[in-house]
């Protein structure tokens, strides 16, 4: 990639940015956006006020939401959106904080170093090999958060030490009592039994397929109703003539059919919802709820039968955590399941390879056209070469790397996992290593080779400084994939460019003059950290072989901060919280960084022809893995599991303030399955069209410059 090349994605980057950004904080000031931009505040019914802005201020850019983002703690995002969400911070944090002093070194003795390796700097084609180790003469001589999320972790649990996870176990291939010809019994009388002073009650689930579909049918037809009913009285309002009055006539025709269908629906619910009809679809699925945190964290821990396939107990996850769908599926086959998402992620990555490999083809436009003919028309219109090998390639890569986490995710669905958690998490696992191999050393890989294949077969002897030369060679395609992830990608993330785009088309057809809801969403993780996660890794290993990457990681990090702070405060909701279980992968993901970069830092000193360099840097791959090793066994456990001292610490703290006999109530009933819930709760949480939040009661004001 030459110079234009570089600068051409780096002036579109940035001046994409700064329109979208602007774009952003101009349409975040306006009243009929609110839905979208202030999404999660509006769900809480917070108060903004947009009348504090004058009018012409109001169609101005700020950067204000940016100097607030910098200015919120960290005990803000906690008590704002939970643990889960400051992980994420912190690991933008970590970007900034380790990148910042990387980039000191690197810019001051690194790159000068570099630079001056040759005594004639090769005029390569790559605007990055001047300054990339690869410029070094062969024997030249100029070559701990875990702990503090784990407290936080710890303090958490004790803030939300009413919520019924605590109290609760899931329990997994619950035996058939044949003596009873049911299951449920069986619960009760087990833990009864083997639990007999800590036990408090159960709540067995059931195959709710059927019973679902009706309680869908009756949302449906109860919406109808309500619609029906204010088209009734706004016609009733506006009657003038007998043809509006013929329609009112049929409204209430039509009303009286869609209430008959609401009472069938009705009895029917009530009908599958009796004890003699629930029996028949029992599952081998309990929830059993214990008297204190103690005895629930004993029972999780322990094997309940002496066959292990048997009573499988686990912590509970919190009530809006639970993957309904997924408990129906048996515990036995479950292994299967993992197989088939195993396979489908293997094809995916197989078949992604076709659009990387396409991608440096483009990049590397001096082979390409000697292969490929046709593309030197490319150079008939001044620019576009630049911007087609410049910007092009990492925009496609971009495009396709958004559409990849979504698919993942679908995938991991199937697994069974009896989480929304876990399936992000299993998602986040997926995602990180479908990067890591794609996106980076597959980019790698079909970089070098599309450069060197020729000058390898006709050299043979010349392969390990060939390669040595396509490290520091791809640089250059990072740094534009580190714009355009970071600057583009970052800012359409904040401006919500599909939103804003569905909402004016709704606005314009079928909800015109109706009342908007927000558009809530939870924050993507499984999306959001295996990226994140990358981009350290690219910047870990590009830290030492091309310094001049590193200012634009930084502003990457920056970037992402400030956006990120803006979406959990005002857009992304709360769907749950598991207490920074992230934490460990984010963890490892950065042990894989920094394990990738040492290994290439020894490869690379051995081709440079300074083996006591490489030798010297293979003790320190040791202690990293060995690192790695102690943190699994010193931190990683109490990620998993509620430890037996936490729990009874909390239990002491509920019975000095005599909370505990109301929290282990609050656990008994909020496991209760969607198919069983109360009619009137099913109704009253359907047929409502109102707003969370009307208009008029909107009141929070912009953050001050």
């Amino acid at each position: 990639m030459n110079p234009e090349s570089l600068f051409a994605s780096a002036a579109i980057n940035i001046g994409l940015a700064l329109v979208l950004l602007s774009l952003f904080s101009i349409l975040k000031k306006q009243p009929s956006n609110a839905d979208i931009y202030y999404a999660r505040r509006l769900s809480k019914n917070h108060r903004i006020d947009f009348h504090s802005l004058l009018s012409l201020r109001r169609y101005l850019p700020s950067v204000s939401w940016i100097s607030h983002a910098f200015r919120v703690s960290e005990d803000e995002i906690l008590d704002t959106a939970g643990l889960d969400a400051l992980v994420v911070i912190r690991l933008f944090k970590f970007g900034i904080k380790f990148f910042v002093v990387c980039s000191v070194v690197g810019l001051v003795v690194l790159l000068p170093v570099n630079y001056k390796g040759q005594e004639r700097p090769s005029r390569s084609s790559h605007t990055m090999d001047s300054f990339a180790i690869s410029n070094i003469a062969s024997g030249s001589n100029r070559l701990w958060e875990y702990k503090e999320i784990l407290a936080k972790r710890v303090q958490q649990l004790r803030r939300v030490r009413h919520r019924p996870e605590q109290f609760t176990v899931l329990v997994r291939e619950v035996p058939f009592c044949i003596e009873h010809n049911a299951r449920a019994c069986y619960v009760d009388h087990f833990f009864s039994k083997h639990h007999s002073f800590t036990y408090h009650s159960y709540q067995i689930l059931y195959d709710g397929k059927h019973l679902e579909e009706l309680l869908n049918q009756a949302k449906v037809t109860a919406r109808k109703i309500e619609e029906l009913r204010h088209g009734y009285v706004g016609k009733q309002r506006k009657r003038e003539s007998s043809l509006l009055l013929d329609a009112s006539q049929v409204d209430v025709a039509t009303l009286s059919l869609q209430e008959e269908k609401l009472e069938e629906l009705r009895l029917k619910i009530h009908q599958l919802q009796c004890e003699n009809m629930l029996k028949q679809k029992e599952l081998p699925v309990a929830f059993v709820t214990f008297k204190s945190r103690l005895g629930a964290a004993l029972a999780s821990q322990s094997q309940q039968h002496s066959h292990p396939l048997l009573w499988i107990t686990e912590m509970a996850p919190e009530p809006r955590d639970v993957s309904w769908r997924n408990l129906t599926v048996p515990y036995r086959i479950l292994p299967l399941c993992n197989l088939g998402v195993i396979i489908a992620a293997t094809l995916l990555t197989i078949l992604f390879a076709i659009p990387v490999t396409a991608v440096q083809g483009i990049a590397k436009f001096e082979k390409l056209r000697k292969w490929f003919p046709p593309a030197m028309a490319l150079q008939l219109i001044p620019g576009l070469r630049s911007i087609v090998t410049g910007y092009l390639p990492s925009f496609i890569l971009n495009g396709f790397m958004y559409i990849v986490p979504f698919a993942i995710l679908g995938m991991a669905k199937l697994a069974g996992c009896s989480s929304k958690s876990k399936e992000e998490i299993k998602a986040c696992n997926m995602v990180f290593y479908f990067l890591v191999g794609n996106l980076f050393f597959l980019s790698l890989i079909s970089g070098s080779l599309l450069e060197e294949i020729g000058e390898s077969f006709s050299h043979p002897k010349g392969i390990p400084s060939h390669l040595a030369s396509a490290v520091s060679a791809q640089a250059d395609f990072f740094v534009t994939y580190i714009l355009t992830s970071g600057l583009s990608g970052f800012s359409l993330e904040i401006l919500q460019l599909g939103l804003l785009s569905w909402d004016a088309l709704k606005s314009c057809t079928f909800r015109r003059g109706k009342e908007k809801n927000p558009y809530l969403y939870s924050l993507p993780y499984f999306r959001v950290i295996p990226l994140v996660s990358v981009s350290v890794l690219i910047g870990m290993v590009y830290a030492v072989v091309a310094p001049l990457l590193l200012p634009f990681l930084i502003g990457y990090f920056c970037l992402g901060y400030a956006v990120f702070i803006n979406q959990i405060e005002d857009v992304y909701d709360t769907e749950y919280e598991t207490c920074g279980q992230y934490w460990p992968y984010i963890h490892h993901y950065i042990l894989v960084a920094v394990i990738l970069m040492q290994i290439t830092m020894i490869g690379l000193f051995g081709l440079k022809a300074k083996p006591a360099a490489s030798i010297l840097t293979i003790p320190l791959l040791i202690l990293t893995l060995l690192f790695n090793e102690y943190c699994k066994i010193r931190f990683l456990p109490t990620f998993h599991h509620y430890s037996i001292q936490n729990a009874r610490e909390n239990d002491e703290l509920d019975e000095e303030n005599n909370q505990q006999e109301i929290n282990v109530e609050n656990a008994t009933s909020a496991y209760c399955p969607p198919c069983l819930k109360p009619w009137d709760l099913m109704e009253s949480g359907s047929s409502s069209t109102e707003p969370l939040v009307h208009s008029h009661d909107i009141k929070i004001t912009e953050p001050s410059p």
